[in-house]
């Protein structure tokens, strides 16, 4: 059933003065939302106008104005301003754990698929800032409320925990520590990289000496020296000229 927009009553036409032929019709306008795309639209529009204007200027009202929607659709799909956020929220872990997920199985699992797991954080932080700032922000307060967000981001963490733990059950990770207190050291060390990057406080040439890639690649590799029985082999540092 389609969403229909709040539009005012027709009002009914004077009676037509005898031998003018009556106006045709036109075809009437389609509504713009079925019930499953208006929730993704305005999640989408929830994304730019952080990305235009910041969460300060954020409100319900104001993204569905710029949808064009009225109030009764809104309310059908988030009850307020938090809401809203936390279903932003939400896309993102789910995403972000997704995008690990596919680096540790794409390269293989092992020291590699660590490795790509540490640049893929980084990379979705940097492709979706949004939605990043809107994922550790002190605005969402309502994650434990929110069992749907706490799911997604549990399951993104537990991605790295369980990365970590293979690694140790293979011998190439360190025993001393819980893979738990593993990955909260490795997610703050990429999560720092992050915010950096998004931010702007590091080259801005991402892909040149000291940018972000480059700072995430040195950083991820030199995990390794607390993590890893055998340290990975590191590149030698380029000789100053």
């Amino acid at each position: 059933m389609l969403l229909e927009m709040a539009v005012p009553a027709r009002k009914r036409s004077a009676p037509k003065a005898p031998g003018r032929a009556p106006k045709a019709q036109g075809p009437k306008p389609k509504a713009r939302y079925h019930h499953g795309d208006l929730r993704r639209a305005l999640l989408e529009e929830a994304v730019r106008t952080i990305r235009d204007d910041g969460t300060a200027a954020f409100t319900l009202r104001a993204v569905g104005a710029r949808l064009g929607v009225s109030r009764t659709a809104l309310y059908r799909h988030f009850a307020d301003k938090s809401a809203l956020l936390n279903a932003v929220s939400e896309d993102g872990f789910r995403r972000l754990g997704d995008a690990l997920e596919s680096a540790w199985t794409d390269a293989g699992g092992g020291v590699p698929g660590f490795e790509a797991m540490g640049s893929a954080y980084v990379r979705f932080a940097l492709d979706n800032p949004s939605h990043y700032r809107v994922m550790f922000g002190v605005w969402n307060s309502r994650e434990h409320h929110d069992p749907a967000l706490r799911a997604a981001g549990t399951r993104a963490f537990q991605l790295l925990v369980d990365a970590l733990a293979a690694l140790q059950r293979d011998g190439v990770a360190r025993r001393d520590e819980t893979s738990v207190a593993v990955a909260r050291y490795v997610w703050a060390v990429v999560h720092g990289i992050a915010m950096l990057g998004i931010d702007g406080r590091l080259s801005d040439a991402q892909d040149g000496p000291g940018g972000v890639r480059d700072v995430t690649s040195f950083a991820v590799r030199r995990l390794g020296t607390g993590i890893f029985v055998t340290e990975p082999s590191l590149p030698s540092a380029p000789s100053a000229r």
